[in-house]
């Protein structure tokens, strides 16, 4: 029976994400009704891990033990991606369950541990793969990890459907080559395994090899041995031993060591050149004399395997069978301009996909070489214009002027007992954003909206005082708790006379001022406070510097842009009185029993 089956399952040891998919995109080629990949272990974290089944994506359950994960899946295949540091703990633990295969990628298990794990494995029945392997394949069955490479390589090598080859190797490298070979000269591998590059693995090349012999499925054998260790007399004797009589093709690599005056290491640990019965030149000839077919050379290891499949099982079919193609990956098909997608989010402000990322076309570094200002930057990303420079100072005006109104007002309030409930800084600044609106801050749009309609309707401040009277509507921008017509408000003053300065008309903060002078005449404090006067200033510069249409006007009051200036001037000062509150080190915040009414 071949070790695997389009029915087995795996438990993955370590989020092992592209091994994961590589093992998922085979069983689509194959035809799996179902992922091979059950579950993966990882201590660290109990996210699922998302992956691709065909064009599907599909999440992997992640578990926090071995033990969890056996129970939840009863998959019969471990494969272990732990460090050598953690391998063979792990794998011990693992061969406490019913797992029929085990597998050990990692390299440099010390010698000793090895040999532990090999012995327990056979003591309680189990097959171990590795350590410093790849891992191996039941063609169009499943496979281990990374075995088999790419899609197209896999394709290339037929491991979609069986052939009739068993395969057995050391060195994972090599095996993906003679995957290839192998189904150039015969009808493709049946089974593949590399059984690690260790100088003593969890199984041996005889293991597998009388483990073909026994597989119906399996006509002729192929093994490719390497120089150092004694593994491949183990296949001589059973060839003698009359063991294995299904045509048997070897070849061990390593020929040229001779040609070097010293010894020579080949990658693994186990292909060292050592003593002369050790060689690549000895083990060919004793697996020769023994009955194996062995080639005079590498070159010549395809013909001879073409040779004895054609003559065991006839001449190579004709292919029929081809893999269930995998989805292109999207980055791939966007490479290719093979594919239509539409955009998840647009974009029209800025692009970072440069060496340097543009501000409305602008680049960044030319900005900062010009000695760009705030005002000049909001200019770009809120209005995609270069604005004239007393418009730029304006921005930077208004959001020293809104930077923060003390502590008692409802945003620095709010970020204060935020900051002294323990919490973040973005959090406290949040908190204190939140309560902008209608009441506190958002009078700004509101205000723009009522004198924007009311200038381009040509009516007159009396007129628009008795229509929002009418409508039972309070006038947004107008009324201050504090300053009066006695008591003006300084930062009004200020913007008020830039604005007559600098701009080119003003006609919608004078229209303001002539409601101011009807409101206070019912009342001192029903003044054009700064919120009212932000809005009707920042009005007359939209509509006077002549950078926007009248629909762009209409638009960016409609947005609630306005009452974005409030909002980042302000969170200024929120962002300072969290820090302060922090720096103070100051306790919870409870208000006073005798500060609320009790009903």
């Amino acid at each position: 029976m071949p070790l695997f089956t389009k029915e087995t399952e795996s438990i993955i040891y370590g989020r092992q994400a592209a091994a994961v998919q590589r093992m998922l995109d085979f069983d689509w080629m194959c035809g799996r009704a179902k992922p091979s990949v059950a579950a993966i272990v990882d201590a660290s974290s109990q996210n699922a891990l998302p992956a691709f089944f065909g064009a599907k994506q599909i999440l992997i359950p992640a578990y926090k033990t071995t033990k969890e994960a056996y129970n939840k899946t009863k998959a019969e295949v471990f494969i272990n991606f732990a460090s050598f540091r953690s391998a063979y703990d792990t794998t011990l633990e693992a061969m406490n369950y019913p797992f029929s295969t085990l597998a050990i990628i990692a390299e440099g298990i010390p010698e000793r541990q090895t040999r532990i794990m090999a012995a327990e494995a056979r003591k309680k029945g189990k097959i171990l793969i590795g350590p410093a392997t790849v891992g191996g394949v039941t063609a169009g069955c499943f496979k281990i990890g990374n075995t088999g490479g790419t899609p197209d390589a896999m394709a290339s090598a037929k491991l979609h459907r069986q052939g009739s080859v068993g395969f057995v190797s050391k060195s994972g490298g090599m095996s993906n080559e003679m995957f290839n070979l192998i189904a150039q000269h015969s009808d493709g591998i049946c089974e593949g395994m590399a059984i690690g590059g260790d100088r003593y693995p969890g199984t041996t090349l005889v293991d597998h090899v009388l483990r073909y012999e026994q597989d119906k499925a399996v006509k002729i054998i192929v093994v490719l041995g390497e120089l150092g260790g004694t593994d491949e007399y183990g296949i001589a004797e059973a060839l003698k031993q009359g063991k294995v009589k299904k045509p048997l093709v070897a070849w061990v690599t390593g020929t040229c060591a001779k040609m070097f005056p010293t010894e020579v290491q080949f990658g693994h640990a186990g292909a060292k050149s050592g003593t002369a019965k050790e060689s690549a030149d000895a083990k060919n000839q004793a697996l020769k004399e023994a009955g194996a077919l062995v080639p005079k050379s590498y070159d010549d290891f395809g013909e001879l395997i073409q040779k004895v499949f054609e003559k065991t099982a006839g001449p190579i079919p004709k292919e029929t069978t081809k893999p269930r193609m995998l989805p292109i990956e999207f980055k791939d098909a966007l490479a290719k301009n093979a594919v239509r997608r539409a955009e998840s989010i647009v974009s029209s402000i800025s692009d970072d996909r440069g060496d340097d990322v543009l501000y409305n076309k602008v680049p960044l570094m030319q900005l900062l070489n010009e000695k760009a200002t705030i005002g000049d930057v909001i200019s770009l990303l809120w209005f995609k214009k270069r604005l004239p420079k007393y418009a730029t100072e304006f921005f930077e005006m208004i959001l020293k002027i809104t930077a923060d109104h003390g502590p008692a007002v409802s945003g620095a309030h709010n970020a204060i007992v935020a900051s002294r409930a323990g919490k973040d800084l973005i959090t406290c600044m949040c908190s204190g954003l939140l309560t902008i609106g209608p009441r506190f801050g958002g009078a700004i749009d509101d205000a723009a909206k009522y004198f924007k309609s009311a200038v381009e309707r040509g009516i007159s401040a009396k007129e628009f005082v008795e229509e929002m009277k009418d409508k039972d509507i309070r006038i947004p921008g107008i009324g201050h708790r504090i300053k009066s017509v006695k008591n003006p408000d300084a930062r009004v003053t200020v913007i008020k006379r830039y604005a007559r300065k600098n701009f080119p008309s003003t006609k919608h903060l004078d229209f303001a001022l002539e409601v101011e002078a009807l409101t206070t005449q019912k009342k001192g404090n029903l003044i054009l406070n700064v919120d009212g006067c932000i809005a009707a200033v920042f009005l007359d510069l939209f509509s006077s510097c002549g950078e926007f249409t009248k629909e762009e006007v209409d638009d960016l009051v409609e947005i609630g842009v306005l009452n974005a200036f409030f909002a980042l001037g302000r969170s200024i000062g929120m962002v300072g009185h969290a820090i302060d509150q922090k720096r103070l080190k100051q306790g919870l915040y409870r208000h006073a029993f005798d500060d609320i009414l009790y009903l």
